[in-house]
């Protein structure tokens, strides 16, 4: 069983350590950063470093970092690569990543490296099948009785938790309105994906959406 390593920022990063913890069976490791970063971070090795940051978390299989910051980011790749972790999961999307760098790194140590504005998005990869075989793209089963939906079985869910409350939710709803409430529940869920454009809580809230739709319509498969 892999151990997932998770570098928190402020509160970022808090809410996957606990649903790890009490969704799934895998180890956990943390270290944390300062929650206020300078803009700019001329030797991010040498300023991780000075922080002291706990390098235990470069004992993990699988390293999740939620820096959101590209200097920070390029210095744990580095750090992580140099310490033989496998693969680093970069959420907050391309934006707050150094993408080609990390590429070059990724090369330089034969690591697996991926960057996404969310988690709920991550598919299945074998470099981090550990992960995303529990916490990932939402994956579902429902029952339905006398047109409501009786029970929801998270197969797989999104790493920030929201895919469970969603579900416990949802019982008793309408068939019908299943879906667009599914998609309203992720939205008031405390998700810190980005709000108020396009993509962020909006897209993890579109996939949740689909994700009932599809799970509905092979239950009406079943049943015919």
């Amino acid at each position: 069983m892999s151990t997932i390593g998770v570098i928190t920022r402020g509160k970022y990063g808090k809410r996957l350590i606990e649903t790890i913890l009490s969704k799934t069976e895998l180890d956990v490791v943390s270290a944390a950063l300062p929650e206020q970063l300078p803009e700019f971070i001329d030797e991010p090795e040498e300023f991780l470093e000075n922080i002291d940051l706990d390098e235990s978390v470069f004992k993990s299989d699988i390293l999740i970092s939620y820096s959101l910051h590209p200097d920070v980011t390029a210095g744990i790749a580095h750090l992580a690569g140099k310490a033989g972790v496998k693969s680093l999961i970069v959420p907050g999307g391309a934006a707050k990543a150094p993408v080609h760098e990390l590429e070059q790194i990724a090369k330089k140590y034969g690591m697996h490296i991926e960057i996404e504005e969310i988690c709920c998005t991550l598919s299945d990869n074998p470099a981090i099948s550990d992960f995303t075989s529990k916490l990932a793209r939402p994956e579902l089963e429902v029952k339905t009785e006398n047109g409501r939906i009786s029970a929801v079985n998270v197969i797989r869910g999104a790493p920030c938790g929201s895919t469970w409350h969603m579900a416990e939710k949802l019982i008793g709803t309408k068939v019908e309105e299943a879906p667009s409430k599914a998609g309203l529940l992720i939205q008031q869920y405390p998700c810190r994906a980005v709000r108020g454009i396009q993509g962020g809580i909006h897209r993890s809230a579109d996939i949740h959406k689909e994700t009932i739709e599809k799970a509905l319509e092979l239950q009406k498969t079943k049943k015919s």
